[in-house]
C-alpha cells in the first residue's frame, strides 16, 4: 500500500508570523539587510511573496523592524539571570548566552544590532538602544542597586557598550580567542572598571567591597 501523504495543516496568523519571522531572521543573521529581499524571504518560508507582503504590508522596512524586535528580545532575555549566588558567576552565565546570540548570528550581528544599514531608522535604534538599557537595568538589579548615582549608572552602561564592541571584534578576529576566555575576560572587566569608578564614588566602592566579601 502506498503511504497516505501527511494532511496539510494551515498555519494560523500569529504561526506564520513567526515562520516568516524566523526565515527573516535566519537570513538578516548572516547578511546585511540591504542583501536580503522580500523574495529570499518567501523562498526561505516557503511562501509567495504576496504572502510575505499580506503578513508585512510595509515591506522589508517592517520586516526588519519585526525581525530586529524578536532578536532584540532575545537579547533581553539574556540578562535575566535569577539572583542567587555570587554575582560574577551570575554575570558570566549571562554573558555565555549573550555571546552565544553572537556566534550563532555570526556576521549578521553588526547589521542586526549595531546599525549601519540602510534600512536604520530612529525606530531602530530606539529598538537596540532598548537593549542596552535592559541590560543595564539587570544588572543594577544583579547588584542590588535601586538607587544607582551616576557614576555608577554610566559605568554599567560603558560596560555593556564595550561588551558590544568586544563582540564585534570578536567576530571581525574569526571568533578568537574562545568563548569561555572571551566571558572571562569580560567578567574581569567588569570588575577592573567597578574598581575605577570606586576610587570616584562611595556607591561603588561599596559593592565592589560587597563582591570582594562574596568571593
Amino acid at each position: 500500500m502506498t503511504p497516505a501523504a501527511p494532511a496539510y495543516r494551515r498555519l494560523s496568523v500569529e504561526e506564520r508570523r513567526s515562520q516568516l519571522l524566523e526565515a527573516a531572521l535566519g537570513l538578516f543573521a548572516h547578511r546585511a539587510p540591504e542583501e536580503v529581499s522580500l523574495d529570499d524571504v518567501a523562498e526561505a518560508a516557503g511562501v509567495s511573496r504576496p504572502l510575505v507582503y499580506r503578513y508585512f504590508p510595509g515591506g522589508k522596512q517592517q520586516l526588519y523592524e519585526a525581525a530586529l524586535r524578536s532578536a532584540a528580545d532575545e537579547l533581553r532575555l539574556c540578562f535575566d539571570e535569577p539572583r542567587e549566588g555570587p554575582l560574577l558567576p551570575r554575570l558570566a552565565r549571562a554573558l555565555d548566552r549573550y555571546l552565544a546570540f553572537v556566534d550563532q548570528h555570526d556576521a549578521g550581528f553588526s547589521a542586526l544590532l549595531q546599525g549601519g544599514s540602510v534600512v536604520e531608522t530612529s525606530r531602530t535604534t530606539a529598538i537596540v538602544d532598548g537593549v542596552r538599557r535592559a541590560a543595564a537595568e539587570h544588572i543594577l538589579n544583579h547588584l542590588g542597586v535601586s538607587d544607582p548615582g551616576l557614576r555608577l549608572r554610566m559605568t554599567v552602561r560603558m560596560w555593556i557598550t564595550a561588551v558590544e564592541a568586544a563582540s564585534l571584534i570578536w567576530l571581525d578576529e574569526d571568533k578568537q580567542p574562545p568563548l569561555d576566555e572571551l566571558r572571562d575576560w569580560l567578567v574581569e572587566q567588569f570588575v577592573a572598571v567597578l574598581t575605577v569608578t570606586a576610587n570616584r564614588d562611595p556607591q561603588t566602592a561599596a559593592l565592589v567591597r560587597t563582591m570582594a566579601g562574596d568571593g
